[in-house]
């Protein structure tokens, strides 16, 4: 327990005192993730977040866990290091997606050949039991690259991805402290407690984002800890066994699972690549209602928490029946959301607009040319457009 608490500790200090210093470093080498006509706030904002959770995570893990009870662990943070530094690298030098998915496939190969994560059974999903490694290797990297993209793409607003990896980490942690898990229960809690740092800045208005180096290192985590769950709790002689407890390590993902494939899914039939941007997740869909980003933070916490708890007791049922009719009512409540929304207009932001005149103006000052191009704030909106 002690063990736990100390590395929980640590953490939260780390990652407290790290976020400051990489707002005000951000601020004088120009770091910041500019407005557009997509992204939702109106002045530029650091996006480097990811630095200060993965310093708190990092640095208690290594000083506080004991390895020897779980070596494997050491073969996480090493992938948890190569998926942080190539979202870091995205923050700063936007990469294609095809780089940050070979780095994904790279950190997955790490967390399954050296670290020992496999599927290896569906526990019953679909009357599927045991499944062979030609079977369950890729379909673990697929998980594997699904969660971490998922909670990369979940975080378009406010505090909303830091606050279901904080949900899912703590819920994890939990169930490997009563498991008697310690070194995996201080991994999660390592993480809670970093993220707890982080969004304490990063709750609307935000002073800092999580960026790409965040998102993609929480995801990553998420997916080891669901993975490392669902082996152990499936286990009839574990020391805390659950029922269907497949079911229940995804609907604790739920929402930004299903935010994921339903986005993905869209794209792909409309030819477009799954990667490119647009404004269709559920945080969109609920922004476009008119709600702030603290009630569309609040509402998708606390969805996924009302499927949590519908699937653990109801979890007789089976993983089978379960997950179809976790999916199903999500995707039909999506359809309804998307489908009852007004009509959408592209607004931008009248601070957006007088900010974008002033650059520009700043700008035509400071060139040589004695042509200086004088724009209103309508033609800065007519080249947002």
């Amino acid at each position: 327990m002690l063990e736990i608490l100390l590395t929980a500790i640590v953490a939260f200090i780390v990652a407290f005192l790290a976020i400051p210093v990489v707002i005000l470093i951000a601020d004088k080498k120009k770091l910041f993730d500019m407005p557009d006509e997509r992204k939702l706030h109106t002045h530029a904002i650091a996006s480097l977040g990811g630095v200060g959770v993965f310093l708190g995570f990092l640095f208690a893990g290594l000083l506080c866990i004991n390895l020897s009870q779980s070596p494997e662990i050491r073969y996480f943070y090493a992938a948890a290091v190569i998926t942080f530094f190539i979202g870091l690298k995205d923050d700063i030098i936007a990469l294609s997606a095809t780089k940050k998915f070979l780095a994904q496939i790279l950190a997955a190969a790490i967390i399954v050949h050296l670290g020992g994560i496999e599927i290896q059974s569906l526990h019953g999903f679909a009357g599927v039991e045991q499944v062979p490694s030609t079977i369950g290797v890729p379909l673990t990297y697929f998980v594997i690259i699904l969660v971490i993209n998922a909670y990369n793409l979940i975080d378009g607003i406010d505090g909303l991805s830091g606050s279901l990896g904080l949900m899912a980490s703590l819920l994890f942690g939990t169930y490997f402290y009563l498991a008697n898990m310690y070194p995996y229960a201080a991994f999660s809690f390592s993480l809670s407690a970093a993220l707890i740092s982080f969004l304490i800045f990063n709750y609307h208005p935000a002073k800092i984002f999580m960026g790409d180096s965040g998102s993609l290192l929480v995801g990553m985590i998420v997916a080891v800890l669901v993975l490392k769950f669902i082996n152990v709790a499936s286990q009839p002689d574990a020391l805390l066994p659950i029922p269907s407890a497949v079911a229940v390590g995804i609907s604790i993902l739920i929402v930004p699972l299903v935010d994921t494939i339903r986005v993905f899914s869209n794209r792909i039939i409309r030819g477009r690549s799954p990667f490119s941007p647009d404004r269709n997740h559920v945080h969109h869909l609920l922004l476009d209602r008119g709600l702030t980003h603290s009630r569309v933070t609040l509402i998708c916490v606390s969805a996924n928490i009302v499927l949590l708890l519908a699937t653990y007791f109801t979890r007789a049922l089976g993983n089978t029946v379960l997950i179809l009719t976790m999916f199903g009512t999500s995707f039909t409540a999506l359809a309804v959301l998307y489908y009852t929304l007004p009509k959408r207009k592209l607004v931008i932001h009248r601070r957006y607009i007088v900010n974008q005149a002033r650059e520009l103006e700043r700008q035509s000052q400071s060139t040589h040319s004695r042509v200086i191009s004088i724009q209103t704030k309508e033609s800065v909106q007519e080249q947002v457009h």
